[in-house]
């Protein structure tokens, strides 16, 4: 049984407690009905101070324990808080002093959104990647210059600090945290929960294609964005190579190099992407669907389909309308 830490502070984004609070619940809600006992972890709510809390929006919370009191603890969350979070870096040394200590002692620390703050107060991210809220970057890249930020990242990770610029990212983030401490199973259900869409792993999806659009070489990035504009049309990576003037194996090992991964796996995203939208949003039928993303033998598109996301077509357009609701004729608030 893991130990599972999430912080809350005064005038901290209730959605940033509540989220990791209710999809860990429901991962252990799900192993205790599977009679999975053993997989079930120890969740809890700490504050500096072992009190109640008033929220953002003046949501009330009771901590359940203080941080004194917890002497090891394996996953620990950081909340956004809500405003300029300086003042609260301020009022709490003792938490930054905690959180230091409790990644000597090997527990991962995720923050959500102005959470890393706390992480990069506490000089956790120097010379690492991080991210955080984009109204703070200018404050954030000045205030701690030692730090990578990344602008165009949703969610950072490495060395067991992970860092979350939305409270979307938050959720999508959690689904990893989930299967690391449960399984793929568990993992799967907690997401038709909680998500509208199917979710990849965080690996595969989250730290692959982030890295594709952050390089330098210039070729491949003219390359990249050739790609998606011409998505639609039957293409060979010969033909590519050919439209830029250089080899198909300078392009293939360019193109590696730059994004970790190839050209026509590249290709293969940006058009499953796209068809994941039409599934979503259109009627077309499966064959259309197909030849619009530019596979014109449906049998094809279905099995990479399929590779990509684990369900047929019709399933996931199936399983994304469940989840989807149209705001029209829904009363005023």
């Amino acid at each position: 049984m893991k130990h599972v830490s999430i912080l809350a502070l005064e005038n901290s984004l209730g959605s940033s407690i509540t989220i990791p609070l209710e999809m860990l619940s429901a991962a252990n809600d799900i192993a205790r009905a599977r009679k999975q006992k053993h997989k079930m972890n120890q969740i809890e709510i700490l504050g500096v101070e072992a009190t109640a809390l008033q929220l953002s929006g003046g949501l009330g919370i009771r901590c359940s324990h203080s941080i004194a009191e917890v002497a090891t603890t394996d996953l620990i969350f950081v909340p956004g808080i809500w405003g300029n979070p300086q003042a609260a870096l301020l009022r709490h040394p003792d938490m930054l002093r905690w959180l230091k200590h409790q990644y000597a002692q090997g527990a991962t620390i995720c923050s959500i959104t102005t959470g890393s703050y706390f992480l990069a107060e506490a000089g956790l991210l120097n010379g690492r990647p991080a991210t955080t809220h984009w109204r703070f970057f200018d404050h954030f890249q000045k205030r701690y210059p030692a730090i990578k930020l990344q602008r165009k990242r949703f969610i950072t990770g490495t060395d067991r600090l992970y860092c979350t610029g939305s409270v979307n990212a938050a959720r999508d983030l959690m689904l990893h945290f989930i299967e690391l401490l449960y399984d793929k199973a568990i993992t799967s259900e907690v997401s038709r929960h909680f998500t509208h869409e199917l979710k990849r792993s965080y690996d595969s999806l989250l730290l692959s294609q982030d890295p594709q659009r952050i390089h330098h070489d210039e070729l491949i990035i003219k390359v990249q964005e050739w790609l998606q504009l011409n998505f639609q049309a039957p293409l060979e990576v010969i033909q590519v190579a050919a439209q830029f003037g250089i080899s198909v194996r300078s392009l293939n090992r360019r193109f590696k190099q730059a994004t970790n991964t190839t050209p026509l796996h590249y290709l293969q995203e940006i058009r499953i992407e796209q068809a994941k939208e039409l599934l979503k949003q259109s009627n077309l039928v499966v064959s259309d669907v197909a030849d619009q993303v530019g596979y014109h033998d449906v049998s094809h598109f279905c099995e990479i389909f399929k590779k990509n996301t684990a369900v047929t077509p019709n399933a996931y357009r199936n399983l994304v309308r469940n989840k989807l609701f149209l705001a029209e004729g829904s009363p005023a608030i």
